[in-house]
């Protein structure tokens, strides 16, 4: 039984204990494709594995939000029968339409001039959540141990500094950092080895490369926020199997970023907005700059007389294979984005956080058959540089970098790498500077002027959030935490103009006037969305995502 290490809860006494096989911190697709992996290979082989899925959201698929176009291969891999098992994946693409924006035209993109990597033929339009929800199924129905509404929040190590385990965050703490008549100690889990599949920026998965090194040599990691509605239109204009991404404004050609829209089943319509997190100007919201988007002509035609159902956003690893880290340590592994597995290029993740499950399921069940425990699986890395996954990341690596400078220019060489090379270009671009180093000092730069939301097209960030069924514990510590709470004011209020207030999509940080006339930083932790922008993008790296309570944060239904 281990100590409970949490301060001012000692006389709770030890926190519980069990003991599994396989620990795997996130119930994505990374994750549960692995738990499904693991125990697929223990049937085959007439062996018994135990097998754990921890994940922070009230369900599995609460905190899930991908566009999201899926590329069903390595699904096919996993579950060769998943149309008989009844997968929610049944939407196939029928067209692909991609065009560039001036502020009131469009051009559209001939379909030969596309790489053929961006064609989206054969593959799906789904609802990453409840394809989520269906994997879970699958992995209980294989005997998976899934828990739901606890959040991993601690990572264990043994004596040698290998991971153990992980613990879980305790329940029932203040707002003062004391016990409430509710609290409940974490729980400990140890496992011979614990993946880690928390998504973009997981909390853990910080911890680990910065503790391990797992980043030395490699490009820093490149962000995007994603901001995603769902929108029921009118039948009308209403096109299954559409799909539809666009370039250029609101954007300004050396800000990356584009849309998507994708028309699903029932005549609804997930449509998003991505912002490259280099970008340079304070003044620049992501939000705002969606609502922007959609009064659009070639956009608003498919929104007008509809309704707005769903909201949502999420940071998104983009970086290639040029900032993928070591993927493996003492005693775990990192999985799909929680490494940077999306391909960037392709605009698609889903695939390649499947096919990451399960090359790392493969590698621990092979050193379980060895009786090892918490070494390197050093198998999983091997495997992955052998296989399509490893291939296809290559041959976009050089989108993000080319994409990441100019609108124009990186469109016309980004064709050139993909149809005269074929991804396989004799240089490798890279980028130097982690995205929160790229934010200028507001005095360089251009405030920028957004209109009011009219509640028809555009909407402020309340009725995003109530759309978005997020709910927090109200009375816990912030899980948003100021490693110096004195620097949002005397640096980035007074240098950057506050950023905070704007990168963030869920309102969560306010300057706000005291009546002594001081400024100060409101943190409205119950908005969160656990997008991990301000992680990622605060300048100074002062503020530091943890985990809250678990169950707490987005209930999306169908993201």
């Amino acid at each position: 039984m281990a100590q409970n290490n949490t301060p001012g809860i000692e006389e709770s006494g030890p926190r519980e204990m069990m003991e599994y096989d396989v620990v795997i911190v996130g119930g994505g697709p990374s994750g549960l494709s692995a738990a499904i992996r693991l125990k697929q290979l223990a049937a085959e082989n007439g062996q018994d594995i135990s097998v754990c899925v921890l994940e922070k959201g009230s369900e599995l698929g609460a905190h899930i939000l991908s566009g999201a176009v899926m590329d069903p291969r390595a699904l096919s891999e996993l579950l060769p029968d998943w149309k008989a098992k009844g997968a929610p994946v049944s939407v196939a693409v029928t067209e692909d339409r991609f065009l560039f924006l001036s502020k009131s035209g469009a051009i559209k993109t001939p379909g030969f001039m596309l790489p053929k990597a961006m064609h989206n033929k054969g593959n799906y339009i789904i609802s990453l959540a409840n394809l989520v929800r269906w994997l879970g199924e699958q992995a209980e129905a294989l005997g998976v141990d899934v828990f739901p509404g606890f959040a991993a929040a601690e990572v264990l190590y043994d004596d040698k500094l290998a991971v153990k385990g992980v613990a879980t965050g305790n329940m029932g703490i203040g707002k003062d950092g004391k016990p409430t008549d509710n609290f409940q100690p974490g729980m400990e889990l140890h496992a011979r080895y614990t993946l880690f599949a928390e998504g973009a920026r997981g909390q853990l998965g910080k911890e680990l490369i910065e503790k391990y090194e797992l980043d030395a040599g490699c490009d820093p990691q490149g962000y995007a926020i994603g901001i995603k509605e769902i929108w029921k239109v009118r039948p009308e204009v209403h096109q299954s199997g559409l799909v539809m991404h666009t370039a250029g404004w609101p954007l300004d050609a050396d800000t990356y970023g584009g849309s998507f829209m994708y028309h699903m089943d029932n005549n609804e319509v997930a449509i998003g907005f991505t912002v490259g997190l280099a970008y340079k100007n304070p003044y620049l919201s992501p939000y705002e700059e969606f609502q922007r988007y959609k009064t659009h002509p070639a956009i608003s035609h498919f929104l007008e007389g509809g309704e707005r159902i769903a909201y949502g956003a999420r940071a998104i690893a983009a970086g290639g294979i040029q900032a993928l880290p070591e993927v493996a340590f003492p005693g775990g592994a990192l999985l799909g984005c929680d490494a940077g597995f999306m391909n960037g290029g392709r605009i698609k993740g889903i695939h390649s956080a499947i096919k990451s499950g399960m090359l790392a399921a493969e590698a621990a069940f092979s050193a379980i058959g060895e009786d090892r425990k918490q070494d390197v699986l050093q198998a999983y890395p091997d495997a992955f540089r052998r296989s399509w996954l490893y291939d296809e990341l290559f041959r976009m690596r050089n989108f993000k970098p080319l994409m990441g400078n100019n609108l124009y220019w990186g469109t016309l060489m980004f064709g050139i790498d993909q149809v005269i090379f074929r991804g396989k270009a004799p240089w490798t671009l890279h980028r130097k500077k982690a995205d929160h180093e790229y934010l200028l000092p507001a005095d360089q730069c251009e405030p920028v002027e957004y209109p009011k939301p009219d509640g028809k097209l555009t909407f402020d960030i309340p009725s995003s959030l109530y759309l978005s069924g997020t709910m927090h514990e109200e009375n816990q510590p912030a899980h948003l935490t100021l490693k110096n709470p004195d620097i949002p004011v005397t640096v980035n209020f007074t240098k950057y103009a506050g950023p905070e207030a704007r990168y963030c999509p869920a309102a969560v940080y306010e300057f706000v006037t005291d009546s002594d006339g001081k400024t100060r930083l409101q943190i409205n932790a119950a908005n969160c969305l656990h997008c991990k922008t301000c992680d990622i993008k605060d300048p100074t790296q002062n503020i530091i995502w943890i985990a809250p309570e678990g169950g707490g944060g987005p209930n999306y239904p169908n993201m």
